[in-house]
Formats: C-alpha cells, structure tokens, sequence
C-alpha cells in the first residue's frame, strides 16, 4: 500500500456535502455542508499535499503542506523553498501569511497549542518543532535527518497532542510505532506502544488528541483502529468498524464530539473510500460526511481534522492539495 503520501473568489452560497446519519434514538446526528469557495489564495497559487491543520484561539485556520513537493522513499535531500504554512482566516478564508521556506523536508503534522504557537512534525527529517505564529523558531527535538527510537530522537514524527500544563504527546510514527510524553519544556517522561495489533500496539500511529478528560486518541492508521489511552498511556477501549475506515487523524470538538477522517486504502488503481464520521466519545457513529472524489465535499485523501469551537470542521486533503471548511447546518 502506497504512504501518503483553494480555491479563488470570495465566499458564495454554501453547498451541501454528503450526509448519512447512523445514531441511535438516543443520539442527535450532526450534519454537516461544505463552504464553496473558502479559503481563498492569491491569483497563481495553489496548496501543496496539505497534510496539517489547526484553528487558534481567534479561529484562524492553519495549514501544512508540501508547496509542490510529493511523498518519496527515500526523502528528498534538500528542504522546500517555498512556504509551508499558511494562516487563514477562518471566516472568509482569505490568506493572512505564510511563512516555512526552506525549513522543512516532508511536511506532515501540525497542532495550535493552547498559546497559538504552532507545533509541526517534518517526517523527511525525523524532527517535532514549536513556532510562534509569526514563525520564529522556539523549540526543535529530535536530530535533524538522525532517525532512532530513544529518548532524543524520532523515526518519522506523525503529530503533537497537548495538556492544559503545556506537557504534549508526540506520536512516532511511521517506524518507531510509539507515543511518547513529554513536558512542556520538551524533557522526556516515558512512552508506551510497539508494533503490533493488540492492545496498546499500534501499526503506524498517524494522529493523536486529546480530550478534557486528557484521555488520548490515537489513530493507529494501519491496524484502521482508534486506540483511547489515559493520560498515563493505559488502554481503555478502541473505535473500529465500517463508519471509520482507515483512520488518519481524529479531533475532538467542545461538544464531546469526535471527528474521524478515513483517508482510504490508496490502492494502485480506484475505486477508493475517503470521508468523516462525526460519534460521540463512547465511539458510537452520529453521523458522517465526505466520500472519495474532488468535487466539493469529497476528498482524495483525508488527511488531517481539526475543529474550531463553533463545532465548524476543517479537512485538509493531501492528494487533493487543499483544505475545506465544514459547517453544521
């Protein structure tokens, strides 16, 4: 199976994506319908694989993506150019700024943390990075383009979760299989996982999250499972099933809500799946949107999820080279 690997003019009418509920009598479904046109770049440009996104306290949008740089094995030797994070602003969706050139190797994840500073992960050189909004560099862990699976270095970084005490959760990833904690002034305290299908192993832990509780979700991407933890890293239960597919990241919204992008099985030659299934934190399916495709609505490859504190859903899709705007109708 292959790895992973804006649309111009101002806001018009809002179309309705897809939407097929499947809650219990007990639950109330949340739907949900695309915004045409959002966000907006300037004339000539467009996103690259847009494999990272995030909202700040003022409900900007950020993204991560590759500026015309593709998935390869091995990485690329050089880093990108071009700018690789932008900041949208998430009612019109015009573009605020950019920033990134010559930074990053192979872009992948990104998460706001409770300041607005921007944490990204860079699987070409196996590094986690925090940055103010304005892009200035305040913290680098792991070596850069030195994989390992010790306490100071990574082997292809997916994502970064945070606690309210500004300690996070890095999951490691491609090779190391992993989730490891640290404080908040980025020192090492332990790690749980190896590869595997049980109980705690994980087969390429894509993306990870947190919720009030501090419990945390990990979409164990290849086992097409997610995992819950307690902030310890004991297990509690797994989401698994036809409404999630193969999980690629997971967010969970102000309501006690999580959402679950399926970013497919790539196969050499379509059809595919892709979308996002909206349960609640028992895991149970209320309702789902998206489906394979490049129209509105759908995506080519669903690869990261966040959503603002409006309930509003931001899906960036990598194949697709774009990220779009969901809000509940």
């Amino acid at each position: 199976m292959r790895r992973v690997h804006s649309l111009l003019g101002a806001i018009i009418p809002i179309l309705y994506a897809t939407v097929a509920a499947s809650a219990g009598p007990s639950s109330t479904p949340t739907h949900y319908r695309v915004v045409h046109g959002w966000p907006q770049l300037p004339a000539g440009e467009i996103l690259g694989q847009a494999t990272g996104v995030g909202v700040d306290s003022k409900q900007d949008v950020w993204v991560f993506h590759r500026a015309g740089r593709e998935w390869s094995d091995p990485m690329p030797a050089g880093a990108i150019d071009r700018s690789t994070v932008a900041e949208f602003d998430g009612r019109t969706g015009k573009r605020l700024r950019s920033w990134g050139a010559k930074d990053f190797v192979m872009p992948h994840g990104l998460t706001v943390d409770h300041d607005d500073n921007i944490w990204l992960t860079d699987v070409g050189t196996h590094q986690v990075f925090k940055y103010s909004p304005d892009g200035r560099l305040l913290m680098t862990l792991g070596e850069r383009r030195v994989s390992g699976s010790d306490r100071t270095h990574f082997n292809l970084p997916t994502d970064v979760a945070f606690l309210r005490d500004g300690s996070f959760y890095v999951s490691d990833g491609y090779q190391n299989t992993r989730v490891v904690k640290f404080s908040a002034d980025g020192k090492y305290q332990f790690e749980w996982g190896k590869k595997g299908g049980g109980p705690g192993e994980f087969d390429l832990p894509h993306g990870i999250a947190l919720d009030a509780a501090g419990r945390v979700y990990v979409a164990d991407r290849s086992n097409a499972r997610v995992q819950i933890f307690t902030p310890a890293g004991k297990y509690v239960s797994e989401w698994k099933g036809p409404a999630f597919g193969r999980p690629y990241s997971v967010a969970i919204a102000a309501t006690n809500r999580a959402v679950v992008v399926d970013g497919g099985d790539q196969p050499e030659s379509g059809p595919d799946r892709s979308g996002a299934a909206v349960v609640n934190l028992e895991g149970r399916p209320l309702s789902n949107f998206g489906g394979f495709g490049n129209q509105d609505g759908q995506f080519r490859l669903a690869h990261d999820v966040a959503v603002d504190r409006d309930g509003t859903v931001y899906v960036v899709d990598a194949w697709g080279q774009r990220v779009q705007k969901f809000i509940r109708r």
